[in-house]
């Protein structure tokens, strides 16, 4: 199950879990459907970003393109920081644990802050669809370090 970590999940954020039919041949998974109306109703970009295990990549933004994420292999804790002046939740962070033991789209709002950090040894392969297409000599891409001290999230593994 796809789970959020946070008491007071950020506002627009949506977690919405992968439709699943599976059967002796494998399985069938749905991933975006326009009459979900928690999605953008347009995707101008898909893209899919490869990253290996431990690595960190965290945190950016956006001022105008909304991000909807899913992890089609491996493991990742997704951090979303609400940076919204005007937002109900403003300064809120959430955490999301998901990959292939628990399929979902992530729909993540301009203004607000997202990474990830590769969990367990197999790599995470992230698909990513969003409402703007990248252009590099305007890059709509702000950025923070994943250790900031004004956001302050605990990276380490908590064995339990």
């Amino acid at each position: 199950m796809t789970k959020s970590t946070s008491n007071n999940n950020i506002s627009g954020v949506f977690v919405i879990p992968s439709i699943t039919w599976s059967d002796d041949r494998g399985y069938f998974r749905e991933l975006w459907r326009t009459d979900r109306k928690e999605m953008p109703r347009q995707i101008a970009q898909t893209s899919v970003t490869m990253t290996l295990p431990g690595v960190i990549k965290a945190f950016h933004g956006h001022d105008h393109q909304d991000d909807c994420w899913y992890v089609a292999q491996g493991r990742a804790r997704v951090v979303l920081v609400d940076r919204r002046k005007r937002s109900a939740t403003s300064g809120q962070t959430q955490t999301i644990y998901c990959g292939e033991d628990a399929p979902a789209m992530i729909v993540i709002p301009r203004g607000v802050f997202h990474g990830y950090q590769v969990l367990g040894h197999t790599p995470v392969l992230l698909m990513y669809h969003t409402t703007q297409m990248y252009e590099s000599a305007h890059p709509d891409e702000l950025r923070i370090p994943f250790d900031d001290p004004t956001i302050g999230y605990d990276w380490t593994i908590k064995n339990r």
